[in-house]
């Protein structure tokens, strides 16, 4: 009996270990608490971002005074998301814009809606569920918000324009994001994508972020995925980004810049390879994190010029 009694205070204590390992793990990956601004000008975190500041602030002013329409769609799951539609004309193709893990559409795409007026498209810049104004908790790398994109794309169509050209862009985790939707079924709206320095799964960029905090990653990402399952009813490896280029459809262009240190250049060279559709990758030389367009916007305008006007052409 005392034997049996040592082994269940075993089982119990591990199992407790367990889901408190789990819990502190989605508390910290997964978990976005109420979103409150901080600063009136946000940009993110990092010495590399400083260089850009006065650029980023300039975008963010121009945003909020640029004309816009306020919108929302209901996500599968009854989250309300928020978005900004910018119009450049009503003719012109739009974009669908989505930012990168624990951002917002002000701080991470403001200077997108810049860039599509410069190539002259419209720009529909969202905030992803537990993230800026759209309501939700649980960030799921892409899971769940390639849903919300592909919901999206049917706002577009029905509230915009129902023969508009629809192109699906994301930077970072919105990179991942625009990937993983261009493997589903889509309406034929949907002409291209533009993946901005996205990861090739989540599981391998969150286990490059636990190394690069010196921990066990190979021990503590299952608690991280068990985390997600029990707490945030997801499961993080039901799709990734290089899985959905195996089966995409759509053309794409790759942008990444060589010294990003926090996605690694490598993972979209990943993604490129398997890519079975029309593709295009383009290494911006110099560039941080999210920094291509900032570092060589001549280039990054041309890149897109080139491989969308072909396309956008077709009737």
């Amino acid at each position: 009996m005392t034997i049996l009694w040592i082994i269940l205070s075993i089982f119990i204590f591990l199992l407790t270990a367990a889901i408190i390992t789990s819990f502190v793990c989605f508390m910290r990956i997964f978990y976005s608490p109420k979103r409150v601004k901080a600063e009136e000008y946000p940009i993110p975190d990092g010495e590399i971002y400083e260089a850009h500041r006065e650029s980023m602030v300039k975008w963010i002013k121009e945003m909020r005074t640029t004309p816009h329409r306020e919108v929302s769609i209901r996500s599968f799951d009854g989250l309300t998301l928020r978005g900004k539609y910018f119009e450049f004309s009503k003719n012109a193709p739009t974009e669908i814009l989505f930012h990168g893990y624990k951002g917002s559409a002000e701080r991470d795409l403001s200077g997108g809606i810049a860039r599509c007026f410069a190539i002259g498209h419209n720009a529909l810049i969202v905030d992803h569920r537990a993230s800026g104004e759209s309501d939700g908790h649980v960030i799921t790398f892409g899971v769940k918000e390639s849903r919300d994109c592909a919901d999206w794309v049917d706002f577009v169509i029905r509230e915009i324009d129902p023969d508009a050209k629809i192109i699906l862009t994301g930077i970072s985790m919105g990179a991942a994001t625009v990937l993983m939707a261009s493997a589903v079924e889509l309406p034929k709206n949907v002409v291209g994508v533009l993946a901005d320095c996205g990861y090739s799964s989540a599981k391998a960029i969150i286990k490059k972020v636990i190394k690069d905090m010196k921990l066990p990653a190979e021990l503590l990402y299952p608690f991280s995925r068990l985390g997600g399952l029990i707490f945030g009813h997801f499961d993080i490896d039901k799709a990734s980004p290089i899985e959905a280029m195996k089966k995409s459809r759509l053309p794409i262009i790759f942008f990444h810049g060589d010294t990003d240190d926090f996605v690694p250049f490598e993972m979209s060279v990943e993604n490129y390879d398997v890519c079975v559709s029309k593709k295009h990758l383009v290494k911006i030389e110099g560039a941080g994190h999210g920094l291509c367009f900032p570092i060589d916007s001549e280039r990054y305008l041309s890149e897109l010029d080139s491989f969308f006007k072909p396309i956008l052409s077709k009737k």
